[in-house]
């Protein structure tokens, strides 16, 4: 069996296309509900209460700004996935560590979403395992030498 030299890219794996694709088309959900968030769109945000409107559209800039990095570096990272970068995996892991960090802020808010039922607990352990699970697999995927 002959050894791949240093340096060289193996060939992706049939899996790579599938979780990369599966990473976009999920973190494209959480662009699509950052952006129109943002947007401040009546039709998409009318689902919610005044409530947690005044939380939405009073979040704090920084929490905002991690909360972008989240969905943004987790769709960005799924497309650096697919066109096999080793990039994806720092990008993934940037894109996970925001995510905890307005998961965290969220749960010990006073007025966070979890507490109106803006955002189910249990969504969140969903999501963070997505972006967990994305980040472990570009990690191995690089270590594997399938990204370049």
């Amino acid at each position: 069996m002959r050894e791949d030299s240093p340096g060289t890219t193996r060939r992706a794996p049939w899996h790579l296309w599938v979780v990369a694709t599966v990473g976009l088309l999920w973190n494209a959900v959480g662009v699509v509900d950052h952006f129109m968030t943002q947007a401040k769109n009546e039709s998409y945000m009318g689902r919610l209460t005044p409530e947690q409107l005044e939380i939405l559209y009073s979040l704090p800039k920084w929490l905002v700004a991690f909360w972008t990095l989240a969905v943004w570096g987790g769709a960005v990272g799924a497309v650096l996935l697919l066109l096999r970068k080793r990039l994806a995996a720092p990008v993934l892991l940037a894109s996970l560590l925001a995510m905890m960090a307005t998961g965290i802020h969220n749960f010990l808010s006073a007025n966070g979403l979890y507490r109106t039922g803006g955002t189910s607990p249990a969504f969140v352990l969903v999501i963070f395992l997505m972006a967990l699970g994305l980040w472990l697999y570009a990690r191995a995927m690089s270590g594997r030498g399938a990204l370049t």
